[in-house]
């Protein structure tokens, strides 16, 4: 029999959901009920996650979601995968469901204008545009839009204190923003809007949608685009990439860094060597020897199984 692909879906949405608590006892019982699995986040401006699971779950549970008040119109990308990307679902309540730690950010209300990955192209390469990425430095290191800037930001909270150190280079220009699956820029560009900046942009449905939508041919997007699941990148079409996982620290990593002398399967990358001993190295080679004893029984999806 063909064996056919696991659908994945990101999905977010802003809006006010009040009792939003009361929602996440069902939706875990809704997905863990026809086998999805993977991380959906609830707050008060919303919901945000990607899942996977076969084509008809998936679509029932975007079903499910579409009929719950506040949330239907759903951004949605879907993509698929070799194998369950995901090892377990999981529900969470948050105070964000994309962390800023900013107050009184309504992207509902106030995002930036849209822009259509069919016209981003266009747009980016405008000079008097200032394209930013709005992902964190690991993210940025496997792909970015051509002449982007990159914050160089470990985590979302960092990115309101580095539009204030460089608020001088937003004025009089036109603002564009980008990420993962739209969800962060979206906030990122409500907060810029707020400062009283006009001009302020954002792609439609992130990287993924102009991934799947502009030809190869067409695209000012270089290297792959990572992605928080087992797969680790994805690139033009949507297909799998070539990046890896260090298991070490997490970081992902292209096929160059695969190439460095500091790298050592589940052990060590060239992003963390010099940030680990030779007792932790040990610890990590220790771990990767399990897990691959595990694999040789047949466990190769023992976590969270």
């Amino acid at each position: 029999m063909e064996i056919q692909p696991v659908h994945v879906a990101a999905l977010y949405k802003f809006a006010r959901l009040d009792g939003y608590e009361t929602l996440r006892a069902p939706l875990a019982a809704f997905c863990c009920g026809r086998g999805i699995k993977g991380t959906l986040l609830l707050a008060h401006e919303g919901i945000n996650g990607t899942v996977a699971g076969s084509e008809e779950a998936i679509a029932a549970l975007m079903c499910h979601l579409e009929a719950i008040e506040g949330l239907a119109g759903l951004e949605v990308k879907y993509s698929s995968a070799a194998e369950m990307p995901f090892h377990r679902m999981k529900v969470r309540l948050k105070r964000e469901i994309v962390t800023m730690g900013v107050e009184d950010i309504d992207p509902a209300a106030s995002a930036g204008t849209y822009v259509a990955p069919a016209d981003w192209n266009a747009l980016i390469s405008d000079a008097d545009t200032l394209v930013i990425d709005t992902r964190n430095a690991y993210e940025v290191s496997l792909g970015t839009f051509q002449g982007a800037v990159d914050p160089r930001t470990t985590s979302f909270r960092e990115f309101p204190a580095w539009v204030e150190q460089h608020r001088g280079e937003f004025e009089g220009r036109k603002v564009a923003m980008f990420c993962t699956g739209g969800i962060r820029c979206e906030k990122a560009t409500a907060y810029v809007k707020s400062l009283g900046l006009k001009n302020v942009f954002h792609l439609k449905g992130g990287i993924l949608k102009y991934l799947e939508d502009v030809p190869a041919e067409e695209s000012l997007w270089q290297g792959e685009c990572f992605v928080f699941d087992e797969r680790v990148s994805v690139s033009h079409g949507l297909a799998e990439g070539e990046a890896e996982l260090c298991r070490a620290c997490r970081h992902p990593l292209t096929v160059e860094d695969r190439l460095s002398p500091k790298y050592a399967i589940g052990v060590s990358c060239p992003h963390c060597f010099e940030m680990r001993s030779d007792a932790d190295r040990e610890r990590y080679a220790e771990r990767h020897r399990q897990v691959e004893l595990a694999q040789a029984r047949g466990g190769k999806h023992h976590i969270g199984s």
